[in-house]
């Protein structure tokens, strides 16, 4: 099985570009890298187009990094949530976790 590397990259001004396969393997390693890269921000806006394979341990990050932002009065908006995301978040009723405000 060929897997993406997973990265989160800076686009500037509270933007990023999450890539890559989001599953069991690395989603605790970018759980971190997302609270050390954009932790501080009021607002996060993650661009998720560049996603390839996503289990529900890549929802769970997702879905973290939604709760602890709004736990500490920031907010965290995904664009361009892949179908197949999409799809998983509402058989677990976790899509309002994706929905972009």
């Amino acid at each position: 099985m060929n897997q993406l590397q997973a990265g989160l990259v800076s686009l500037g001004q509270g933007r990023w570009a999450l890539s890559g396969d989001l599953q069991f393997d690395n989603a605790a390693r970018l759980l971190d890298e997302g609270a050390a890269a954009f932790g501080a921000d009021a607002r996060a806006e993650i661009d998720l187009a560049q996603v390839g394979r996503v289990d529900s341990a890549g929802l769970a990050l997702l879905v973290e990094w939604s709760i602890a932002a709004h736990s500490s009065g920031r907010t965290v908006t995904y664009r361009n949530v892949p179908p197949v995301l999409g799809a998983l978040a509402g058989i677990s009723d976790l899509a309002q976790f994706l929905e972009s405000s």
